[in-house]
């Protein structure tokens, strides 16, 4: 359960308790609890298991583990809260920082120190209400405000003593010189149900003013004359929870068939099957009957996605076949709507289905019979800042094995790790090579831009084939996907005369253009600036944008087809729920031409009416410094490929490329995952690299640039005396600045076979001796385990 306890001298927070114990041998003062604030427990003990699961295997502190877990609106602290003493006067002058704060004060009575802080726009708003306390004029005190409040609605029935017909009759009668009242009313027993023959339902007051479009003095007269009644009820945020729908699923076909029993024959040797299907080949067909089965049986199932994108679509599937038994656990939803999700599952009526995202697995489930990880190839499981720096896939095997759970994981492209633990027979493999319907996998070829370039055929980023592809599409009535994987109108922007390019104050890298915005932005720290006319260098004004994102692809396709209906789909066009919702839809129901997008493109959405999916930039990707870029860039072409062509005629996949002839852009235009497993899984092993090795990432960081250098390697050399050569580094990253901290890195590699939790605690204990050094006190270590 929750509780209150102090912190420091005044500060409050709320904290679980792990356990009980009658042990008092704490070498420092032990204080009370305040208060208890939960009546059942919000955090069973399988979650608890789990949790120090992941600190242990993470290196983390299960008190990171619960800040990630536990929702916002579940976690309190307390507030400073500034009061007006009503009772001072003033004996001496005060100053104008101090006039101004007690008449802020004095005009509300209480405020936070916050709020104060933005009425008044002073730095440091604290000295003068410190100052005001010495004298008097103000008095503090630290106030815990609780961050979830329950919804409540006013709800209507007839009053107690109008418990007949009769008695309705009598009351109908004395209304007739009270027209509006007596509609009200009529309205009640009709919407109600009261006294008939069918089921009886509660009525809302919202409705029932509704229903006649009449007013609130009418509906006020009818409480007073004691008539009607109203009440309080607590209601979900969560919208109206649909009974389960009787919907008939469609039989599978006999390949799909062929695949659930031999789904349901390997779980009964392996808790891990690899659901190895090709795009469309009706994954989520599978996934569905499984689900099914798991409900009859009384159990739950958590059903993950990559990301918050897919679940629009996804949602609506769902709740055809499963009504209001399926809830939905994501980041868009508000405080408020992820504590009543949380609620709701330890209930015994409560969901049967979570679809969520990586957060998802912290749910407090008490009878989980499945884990389905869709998509479970993506780097979007894993979390990377801050910690815990967990992988959601492998936790959720994890935390299906506590539950004598399964997992299924599902993919067109799995990730290299996964396809090894098939070998290793640590999971089971089911494929599907068929698409659906006996459709054919989309045709995909590969245009060479540099080519184009040298013959002058290229249209600003677009390949002639490109162009004349995407009209045809249009001019049939079909739609097109267009992936590039960089958000913004350029990386970058550029002087021509003396090439100055505007940099981030906070970190080492170029800002990017917006042109919407008309900004220039940091994508690491948020940092912006405004776009430049005249270089500050040499003051020309001669600027140019460098490079290309997707909001310069849709300002060029606009110009280029400009009776074409275009939309963009990234992480600025839908920062909120309703916005990426509404952007899926519209093109679902073909009111968009074309999508542009990023990553978000590419993971396992459906639609029917696309037949051409174009990659901008595919060997771009090839030559990111990491040993996953030939395994990513293949997965990526495949996936948005595979976009194309799922309903009807074959689709089309058409991928620009400066360097056509690369043996993975040709792997991936094949559809040919086991050459491409072959050739890297050979690579992997020669020089040490995941799954034959564990990786283990440590970040130093620090203000100074010397003296994380000199602390990077101090520590590399304490670390090789331990580990010997699977020490690598130290090295400078390729962005070496981030908010502000420069950056060294270490990479500890640790063979399968050796004592995984013993190279953790000799690690640890370096860290800690390293950080002990009076000149690193400020250092930051960050270890990432397994790092993607």
């Amino acid at each position: 359960m929750r509780v209150i306890v102090p912190f420091g001298a005044r500060k409050f927070y709320s904290a679980i308790v792990q356990e009980i114990h009658t042990e008092n041998n704490a070498p420092y003062l032990v204080k009370d609890i305040v208060s208890i604030l939960d009546e059942q427990p919000v955090v069973n003990e399988l979650q608890m298991r789990l949790w120090h699961w992941i600190a242990s295997y993470y290196m983390c502190t299960v008190g990171e583990v619960m800040k990630a877990a536990i929702p916002s609106g579940l976690k309190l602290e307390s507030e400073t809260k500034v009061f007006y003493n009503a009772t001072y006067v003033q004996c001496e002058e005060l100053n104008k920082q101090e006039e101004e704060v007690l008449n802020i004060v004095h005009d509300k009575k209480s405020l936070s120190v916050s709020d104060i802080a933005a009425a008044c726009k002073q730095k440091n708003v604290m000295r003068t209400v410190q100052s005001l306390v010495d004298k008097e004029a103000l008095w503090v005190e630290e106030v815990i405000s609780n961050r979830y409040k329950p919804r409540f609605e006013t709800y209507v029935r007839l009053n107690a003593a109008i418990d007949s017909e009769k008695k309705v009759k009598t009351t109908f009668d004395a209304l007739t010189k009270a027209p509006k009242q007596l509609e009200i009313l009529m309205n009640f027993v009709h919407l109600s149900g009261v006294f008939s023959q069918r089921v009886q339902r509660e009525i809302t007051k919202k409705e029932l003013l509704n229903a006649g479009n009449t007013q609130t003095d009418a509906f006020n007269n009818l409480v007073r004359k004691q008539i009607l009644e109203t009440y309080n009820k607590e209601v979900s945020r969560l919208g109206c929870q649909l009974s389960v729908v009787s919907y008939q699923l469609s039989p599978l076909v006999p390949f799909q068939q062929t695949a659930i029993e031999q789904i349901r024959e390997a779980f009964t040797a392996k808790d891990v099957v690899l659901l190895h299907g090709v795009t469309s080949s009706g994954k989520t067909e599978i996934y569905i009957r499984l689900i099914d089965e798991q409900i009859q049986q009384g159990r739950q199932v958590l059903y993950m996605l990559p990301e918050i994108a897919l679940t629009a679509q996804i949602i609506n599937r769902l709740k055809t076949v499963f009504g209001g038994k399926v809830g939905i656990y994501h980041s868009k939803f508000s405080d408020a709507e992820r504590v009543e999700v949380w609620n709701n599952i330890g209930k015994p009526d409560g969901y049967s289905v979570v679809l969520g995202v990586r957060s998802s697995i912290f749910l407090p489930f008490t009878n989980l019979g499945l884990v389905i990880v869709d998509e479970e190839h993506e780097n979007s499981y894993k979390q990377y800042d801050p910690a815990p720096r967990y992988h959601a896939r492998d936790t959720a095997i994890v935390l299906a094995s506590m539950h004598g759970a399964k997992t299924l994981l599902g993919t067109a492209t799995p990730a290299i790790e996964s396809y090894y633990n098939v070998g290793e027979g640590k999971y089971a493999l089911v494929e599907m090579t068929q698409r659906y319907a006996d459709l054919e996998l989309p045709e995909a070829f590969i245009v060479d831009t540099t080519l184009a370039r040298k013959q002058k055929k290229m249209q600003s980023h677009f390949h002639p084939e490109t162009l004349a592809a995407i009209e045809k599409t249009l001019k049939d009535g079909k739609q097109a996907i267009i992936f590039q994987n960089r958000r913004g109108f350029a990386p970058y922007v550029q002087c021509r005369i003396c090439e100055h390019i505007p940099r981030c104050e906070h970190c080492d890298v170029c800002l990017t253009y917006h042109k919407f915005q008309n900004r220039l932005v940091c994508h690491y720290c948020g940092y912006s600036a405004d776009n430049i006319r005249q270089c500050p260098d040499c003051g020309s004004l001669d600027i140019s944008d460098i490079g290309f994102g997707t909001e310069k692809i849709e300002d060029e396709l606009q110009i280029i087809f400009p009776h074409a209906r275009i939309a963009r789909l990234d992480l600025d066009s839908s920062r909120t729920r309703s916005r990426y919702e509404k952007i899926i839809s519209e093109f679902e129901e073909g009111k968009t031409d074309i999508l542009v997008g990023t990553q978000m493109v590419t993971k396992g959405l459906n639609f029917e009416n696309v037949r051409l999916a174009v990659v901008m930039n595919a060997d771009n990707m090839l030559s990111f410094p990491d040993f996953r870029a030939h395994e990513r860039t293949y997965q990526l072409i495949t996936q948005v490929s595979g976009r194309a062509g799922r309903a009807g005629e074959r689709g089309q996949a058409l991928i620009q490329a400066s360097k056509p002839k690369n043996q993975i852009l040709q792997y991936a235009i094949t559809n040919d995952y086991a050459e491409m497993y072959a050739s890297q899984i050979a690579e992997r092993e020669k020089f040490r690299y995941p799954p034959f090795y564990r990786l283990i990432r440590l970040t130093l960081k620090h203000k100074r640039k010397e003296t994380v250098t000199l602390a990077a390697k101090e520590l590399a050399e304490y670390l090789e005396k331990i580990f010997g050569r699977r020490v690598m580094g130290p090295q400078t990253p390729v962005i070496s600045r981030l908010q502000n901290y420069y950056l060294e890195n270490i990479w500890l590699k640790i063979e399968k076979k050796a004592s995984a939790q013993k190279a953790k605690e000799l690690l640890a204990q370096a860290i800690n001796n390293v950080k002990q050094l009076p000149a690193y006190k400020s250092l930051l270590v960050v270890a990432d385990v397994d790092p993607m």
